[in-house]
């Protein structure tokens, strides 16, 4: 069989839906034999490796384990999905202190384990906070971590499609930057309906303003549909920003990335990247004015929860970093 490498890819979280989903794409997809499951919950991180066992994946070298020391050990790409779920009664600082308190001994997992991994993705929310602590805590250099906010553009992609008819390969340009989730930052002003700017399709104010909502809400939808939140979006493109970093096809929707180039400072945002061998590479979006005014508030919005963890102790302050990651 001919695999795109032969290194070792570790999934954290492979117990849950989205584990389970990117431990199949990336089988399907040929990216590697070599694949770790890794969850603390037994039951079900067996009985997933027994799933992939009955799909018969010819070449497969599928392993799995609760002992993090066996599955971090020599992995060369990571995606985690390894966080908790919010529960009813939590506070959202609940959330964020759990799952970044998780992502700290993620990233101090691969320092000890796997320092010389290429590429983590990291999906499990708040992302931009989970995938800043990991990024501290690893000690490896900024390009090769990133986190998913693909589904953002996608759900916009998604939107314009259906309310102009037309196949959702056929919008282009409409991206989603800063913040993952309701703080993002839409960039609609680019976009064209099968090669028609959007700005000449009729478009009003208010169903301009329905479609930014549907696609803000565009997870909480699912949930409503299908009683459980989404899990083969965000398994296939966090298998595809791997695929990537591997030397495969390219990823080009928005990466969230760290990001410190004097506008935006210490920070892990969505922004125009391109995910390749040599790891993420990103540059400034262009918009309008009330576009980058948008990404302002979002970048605030992204600094004031960094700010959180920072006095919850999870990370240092900023001028302290270099102290944990001499790459930053």
């Amino acid at each position: 069989m001919n695999f795109l490498t032969n290194d070792k890819l570790l999934i954290v979280g492979a117990a849950g839906m989205i584990g389970s989903n990117m431990a199949q794409t990336a089988l399907m997809l040929k990216l590697t034999p070599n694949i770790c499951l890794y969850d603390v919950y037994e039951p079900g991180l067996k009985g997933v490796v027994a799933e992939m066992n009955h799909c018969a994946f010819e070449g497969a070298n599928i392993t799995y384990t609760t002992d993090p020391a066996v599955a971090f050990k020599d992995a060369k790409f990571i995606i985690s999905s390894g966080g908790a779920p919010r529960k009813e009664g939590m506070t959202r600082e609940d959330l964020l202190k759990g799952n970044c308190q998780i992502a700290e001994e993620f990233g101090k997992n691969v320092k000890a384990y796997c320092p010389d991994v290429k590429h983590i993705v990291v999906i499990f929310n708040p992302a931009d906070l989970t995938g800043l602590v990991v990024l501290l805590h690893s000690g490896v250099s900024p390009e090769k971590v990133t986190t998913l906010a693909a589904l953002d553009s996608t759900r916009l992609q998604t939107e314009l499609a259906n309310k102009f008819g037309v196949a959702q390969s056929k919008v282009t340009g409409a991206m989603t930057y800063g913040g993952h989730g309701e703080a993002m930052a839409v960039f609609a002003s680019q976009a064209k309906i099968d090669g028609k700017p959007l700005s000449q399709m009729g478009l009003t104010e208010e169903e301009f303003a329905q479609i930014k909502h549907d696609t803000i809400q565009g997870g909480s939808n699912i949930i409503k549909l299908r009683g459980r939140s989404s899990f083969q979006s965000p398994a296939y493109n966090a298998v595809k920003m791997i695929e990537a970093a591997m030397g495969g096809e390219k990823f080009t929707w928005p990466a969230g990335c760290y990001v410190n180039n004097g506008t935006y400072n210490n920070v892990m945002m969505a922004m125009p990247s391109v995910i390749d061998a040599q790891g993420v590479h990103f540059c400034d979006p262009a918009g309008t004015a009330s576009e980058i005014k948008d990404l302002a508030a979002s970048y605030e919005h992204l600094c004031k929860m960094r700010d959180e963890i920072i006095a919850l102790g999870i990370i240092p302050a900023v001028k302290d970093w270099k102290t944990v990651n001499p790459n930053l």
